[in-house]
């Protein structure tokens, strides 16, 4: 992922983050880091899950509409507009 990174560079940002965080935040920070990294792949997992349908389940089927007959509504008086 990261093939552009040379191994001076690491280096420079590994320096980096010892001076900026120290040395007694730097493992709390990576362990932090690692803990949300693998929340976040096992959140991925789930909706990846989610998205493919389970093939041993049988779909539900389609509920049933009750019918509607044209006759109530061939008893219903038709409105005309009034005239003025």
């Amino acid at each position: 992922m990261l093939e552009f990174v040379e191994k001076p560079g690491v280096v420079i940002v590994l320096l980096l983050a010892l001076v900026i965080f120290g040395s007694r935040r730097l493992p709390d920070s990576a362990r932090a880091l690692g803990r949300s990294m693998r929340i976040l792949k096992a959140e991925a997992k789930g909706l990846k899950d989610d998205d493919t349908p389970a093939s041993d389940t049988p779909a539900p089927a389609p509920k049933q509409l009750p019918e509607t007959t044209t006759e109530s509504t061939a008893q219903q008086p038709q409105q005309t507009p009034h005239q003025t």
